[in-house]
């Protein structure tokens, strides 16, 4: 039987790698179709098709420009859905930094605009717990929990008599 996940949903939309390349440079600023072809490598007709399924999937979203004396044009922005691919970006670096990175080490830091320092991916569980591997991790099935018959309810079915 096949594992359904939401990670296998979520690699549906961007597990390609242009698909997180262009969610990264529009993040960083770059909204335009050439600037994003530029700065990605993506062949043009691979990119058009990424940022069709990208604004499709609700991750991006189109904005039309003009500038003076052309025809419109769209941008790219990110939705509040692709905001929230910002710590999936942080660990993916941050994984590439630790184990990927050359003898110059990593080719670029992230930091945060108010103090400087580095800023990198973390697991904290709801209660504010930071998880340090794997071994701190279980996985707990949608259906034992909506059901009440797994080891752990789900937060609306703890008041159930």
């Amino acid at each position: 039987m096949v594992r359904t996940c939401s990670i296998a949903r979520s690699l549906q939309v961007v597990g390609e790698r242009w698909s997180l390349l262009v969610v990264r440079e529009v993040a960083l600023g770059v909204r335009r179709f050439s600037d994003i072809q530029s700065a990605t490598g993506a062949p043009p007709a691979v990119l058009a098709d990424r940022l069709k399924c990208l604004v499709a999937n609700g991750i991006l979203e189109t904005r039309p420009y003009q500038e003076p004396g052309t025809r419109t044009r769209t941008e790219y922005a990110l939705t509040p859905a692709g905001h929230e691919l910002q710590p999936v970006l942080a660990a993916l670096k941050d994984w590439g930094d630790s184990h990927l990175a050359d003898e110059n080490g990593p080719p670029v830091v992230t930091r945060h605009r108010d103090c400087g320092a580095a800023v990198h991916a973390r697991l904290v569980c709801e209660a504010g717990h930071v998880v340090e591997g794997t071994q701190q991790l279980r996985a707990e099935s949608a259906a034992l929990r909506i059901s009440g018959n797994g080891p752990f309810l789900h937060p609306r079915s703890r008041h159930r008599s």
